[in-house]
């Protein structure tokens, strides 16, 4: 058996070439790597004697979006392994549009290692973006924005909303608890009054351009890891 800890590096698979600003192909050197291994070396007699590997993967290759301290690794052993170091803050997206973003919200909850994601409002939600990160993501559903707050409440977690409105505390001056919901809204309307007014603080993200807002997304990624500066 081989060494469990040491799994083979990364290799990029081949691409076919992609086209250039020029109108022709670019050279084998200049096309994108995909992220992957094959299939674990020297055959089944080298296999790692760890039950947290997955013995398809072993045979077959791992291609999944996972870093490489997890290649071959179960999906259920990624999550144990996951769960024994969460963070201690969630994320809460409203959900009243079917808002594309929810999906890279998720991704960024899986990357800045959240306790868990909730969605609040309509139950189904795009999960493109994702790009499967929520498949090792805890996922918990909230009919209305009563009902995330009576379990904020019980779980003794302040809800922190994130929106560019009147009293909104820039988030690098303001209080950031360790343990807290940091509640997000949908792409342009933001956060309902009913989130405004179930949260325990407001919190904006610092601009200095013309426009009013940034990507739904791309807040939640600056504040999830302004926490991470703060408390990781």
């Amino acid at each position: 058996m081989t060494d469990a800890e040491n799994p083979p590096p990364s290799q990029g698979d081949a691409a076919e070439p992609r086209s250039t600003d020029a109108g022709g192909p670019a050279s084998p050197q200049e096309a994108p790597p995909t992220h992957g291994v094959g299939p674990w070396p020297g055959g089944a007699d080298a296999w790692p004697d760890d039950p947290r590997y997955d013995r398809d993967l072993l045979e077959n290759g791992d291609t999944r979006n996972v870093v490489d301290e997890y290649r071959y690794w179960s999906m259920d052993a990624i999550v144990a392994d996951l769960d024994a170091k969460r963070h201690p803050f969630h994320v809460a997206i409203e959900n009243w549009q079917h808002d594309l973003n929810i999906g890279s919200i998720v991704r960024s909850a899986n990357a800045f290692l959240a306790a868990e994601v909730h969605i609040v409002g309509k139950r189904r939600w795009n999960r493109r973006g994702a790009m499967v990160t929520d498949r090792y993501q805890h996922v918990r559903h909230h009919e209305d924005v009563a009902a995330f707050a009576a379990w904020a409440r019980e779980a003794g977690l302040p809800v922190i909303a994130v929106d560019n409105v009147e009293g909104s505390v820039p988030v690098d001056r303001a209080d950031l608890p360790e343990a807290c919901v940091l509640l997000f809204g949908q792409e342009g309307p933001g956060l309902s009054p009913e989130a405004i007014e179930a949260a325990t603080g407001v919190v904006e993200i610092t601009q200095y351009g013309s426009t009013r807002s940034i990507n739904a997304a791309s807040a939640a990624a600056v504040i999830m890891y302004e926490w991470c500066r703060r408390w990781a």
